[in-house]
C-alpha cells in the first residue's frame, strides 16, 4: 500500500513541478493528457479564463474502439489534432501532466504533430 501512495505522491510532485512553467492562453492553449489504466483522455485548455475548449478520450462513442496502446494514442492524438484545427488552433503548449514522455503519452503528442499541430 505504501508503493501505491509513494507512486502517487511523486507524480504529484512532478505534475506541480510542471504547471509551475507551463500555462494556456486563449491564442496559445494547453494540452493536458491524462491516462488511465483502461483510458486516454486529452484536453485542450485556456488557463485565463478556465475553460476547456476541445476534449477528446477512449470513453467516447466515436472512440471507444481504441485500447491503452502507443497505436491507438496515436489516433487519439490525431483526433485531437484535428478537433484543434477546425477551432483554427494550430499552436498549443504540451502539458504531459507528470507522465514521462515515452509511450502512450508520446504516441498523443506525436498524433496531434501529425495533424498539424505545433507545440
Amino acid at each position: 500500500m505504501n508503493r501505491v501512495i509513494d507512486k502517487r505522491r511523486k507524480l504529484a510532485r512532478r505534475k506541480h513541478h510542471i504547471r509551475k512553467r507551463i500555462s494556456g492562453t486563449a491564442s496559445r492553449p494547453r494540452m493536458s493528457v491524462f491516462r488511465s489504466n483502461s483510458h486516454m483522455y486529452v484536453q485542450v485548455i485556456d488557463d485565463v479564463t478556465g475553460t476547456t475548449l476541445i476534449a477528446a478520450s477512449t470513453v467516447e462513442a466515436e472512440l471507444k474502439d481504441l485500447k491503452n496502446s502507443v497505436e491507438d494514442a496515436a489516433k487519439l492524438g490525431e483526433t485531437i489534432g484535428k478537433r484543434m484545427l477546425e477551432k483554427d488552433i494550430d499552436t498549443c503548449v504540451f502539458d504531459r501532466n507528470g507522465y514521462l514522455f515515452h509511450g502512450i503519452v508520446k504516441g498523443i503528442a506525436d498524433g496531434a504533430r501529425k495533424a498539424g499541430v505545433r507545440f
